[in-house]
């Protein structure tokens, strides 16, 4: 296998932080479930024990914080199922990551697309 790229400012979803966010992202495809992400609203330390999410993942999700949970190995795609569960949406978890609101990350998408 070539040797991991560099980017700065970006978390690489590779092999390696598949393997780390396994369980950060297993949790967070269950919200696909009506029911689990009521159990997840119900009592979240209780759901994240259940899932065995680490110190780093436990501390981003109470925080809600995108790129903390990109950092503890979480996919932006799953991380959409988890954000859902509060009202938000893709958008959202664009302008979090690049520091923006949304209506200026939505401008800046409708900008690129020139």
């Amino acid at each position: 296998m070539s040797e991991r790229v560099e980017i700065p400012g970006t978390t690489l979803f590779d092999g390696a932080q598949a393997r780390k966010g396994y369980a950060l992202n297993r949790m967070c495809y269950s919200f696909n479930d009506a029911a689990n992400r009521k159990a997840f609203v119900a009592d979240e330390d209780a759901y994240c024990t259940r899932f065995g999410l680490n110190p780093q993942q436990r501390e981003a999700i109470r925080e809600r914080n995108v790129l903390k949970l990109i950092a503890a190995g979480g996919n932006v795609y799953y991380l959409a199922k988890f954000a859902g569960i509060f009202g938000l949406d893709v958008q959202d978890l664009g302008a979090q990551q690049t520091g923006t609101t949304k209506d200026e990350f939505k401008a800046r998408l409708v900008a690129a697309r020139g």
